[in-house]
């Protein structure tokens, strides 16, 4: 062999050993580099908040010290009353949560067999006082609730409270012993109210709200 040869030979020789340790170099490193890694995470999982479930509408009747008049909140179902008057027997009752806020609606029948619905609530202020309210349907031919204004055979009601209440019902009200019931109420100008409710799964109904004073209702005969 030439030694011109011998010289091709030994460089090409050394530049494949050279290739050879860059390549193991290289891959030396990179293995390094994904065992130094921290390992991927796996991608937080977007849960929607769970409500909290309302509590039991809880109904405790409290009589009212040194009052000259009966306690609407004593009325019990099956009891007998008057109201301005009229007497009326109580067929049902529905005690109502919500946000806090308890109350009793219990369902009235008079003497020419309307339904009415009678509303106590203990209202929250400086001090507390007791909000006694007697409802009457109103037809409301196909309406639903607005958020905004509503008008109400020519009058114009604006939008004070709204929401989804737990309630337990008691006696002849044609109720599932529970559920959940939607309400949406408005206020006029002149201070009328009306409500528009509805028991989840059925439709609509109106009803406008008459304040009584105390005094307005007296019991005549307690259910045995």
């Amino acid at each position: 062999m030439s030694m011109t040869s011998m010289v091709v030979l030994g460089l090409s020789i050394a530049l494949v050993l050279l290739l050879l340790g860059a390549f193991w170099a290289t891959l030396r490193q990179d293995r390094k580099g994904r065992a130094d890694a921290p390992p991927p995470q796996r991608a937080a999982v977007e849960t929607a908040p769970v409500e909290s479930p309302m509590p039991a509408p809880v109904s405790v009747p409290a009589s009212v010290p040194g009052a000259d008049y009966t306690d609407p909140r004593t009325i019990r179902v099956g009891d007998r009353i008057e109201v301005h008057g009229s007497p009326a027997r109580v067929l049902g009752a529905m005690y109502i949560s919500w946000q806090g806020q308890q109350w009793t609606e219990l369902l009235l029948r008079d003497s020419t067999r309307r339904l009415q619905w009678l509303s106590v609530e203990m209202r929250p202020g400086d001090p507390p006082h007791l909000e006694v309210l007697l409802w009457t349907e109103v037809p409301t031919q196909g309406m639903v609730p607005a958020k905004s204004m509503l008008i109400m055979e020519g009058v114009e009601f604006h939008p004070i409270e709204r929401g989804t209440a737990a309630f337990r019902s008691e006696g002849e009200a044609g109720l599932p012993d529970r559920g959940l019931l939607d309400f949406a109420d408005y206020r006029a100008s002149d201070g009328r109210l009306l409500s528009f409710d509805r028991i989840q799964g059925r439709p609509w109904s109106a009803s406008y709200a008459q304040p009584l004073p105390p005094g307005s209702i007296s019991i005549i005969r307690r259910a045995s």
